[in-house]
């Protein structure tokens, strides 16, 4: 399989940033300081990427290897610090840089996956990994609950995202349409699943009648 550099470096380190303004912008909205600040767009921006890397085998991590994640991770805190009053007038920020991140992952992750040679089952959960990994970091740290762990559809935008990229490739359709078709795809499902209130099932205890 012949990797576009050009193509999947720039769907990576779009996606680093955009993860990485959602962490920055997390992380002012709970005040924290400006170390705290780049601590968390770096962890959002790399964490995802970091289990995958180590999953399939790809050491050093890209995230702790390549200045341009740190760099990115550091544009971004000082952009969420400076027009911090700009991005806060935006309806749920972080969870729309966050949703402009996941597609980017989830379609870098699977592609990086499988051109380490394994299998469509390994890159589409690397791939969902990838895309969510920083994320759940992220809301933990914070102590917020992971959007993960919500009703919301959030990784399945990634499956979405993650399921394209593999099948574009085991068909050898142009990389740049599929790329970006999932990308497309996974930000759609996810803003409208933001903006209509779309949810997965919930499955709970059916309530008991009084006698019982």
């Amino acid at each position: 399989m012949n990797d576009d550099i050009p193509l999947f470096t720039l769907l990576d380190l779009a996606g680093t940033f955009a993860f990485a303004i959602s962490g920055a912008v997390a992380a002012r909205q709970k005040n924290l300081d400006l170390f705290g600040v780049i601590a968390i767009a770096w962890l959002v921006a790399c964490g995802g990427g970091i289990i995958r890397d180590v999953s399939i085998g790809a050491l050093p991590p890209a995230g702790l290897a390549d200045w341009r994640y740190l760099a990115l991770a550091l544009i971004a805190s000082l952009l969420a610090i400076v027009a911090y009053p700009v991005l806060a007038r935006l309806a749920h920020p972080v969870q729309m840089f966050d949703a402009l991140g996941l597609g980017f992952f989830a379609v870098f992750g699977a592609h990086k996956s499988l051109l380490f040679g394994h299998n469509a089952q390994v890159a589409i959960a690397l791939g969902i990994v990838s895309a969510v990994g920083g994320g759940v970091m992220r809301d933990v740290l914070l102590n917020r609950l992971p959007l993960i762990l919500r009703k919301e559809i959030y990784a399945s935008a990634a499956l979405l995202a993650a399921s394209v990229q593999v099948a574009g490739e085991a068909l050898a359709l142009p990389m740049a349409w599929v790329s970006w078709c999932g990308i497309a795809l996974c930000f759609l499902l996810r803003y409208l699943a933001m903006r209509l209130g779309w949810n997965l099932p919930r499955i709970g205890l059916e309530k008991s009648s009084p006698g019982e």
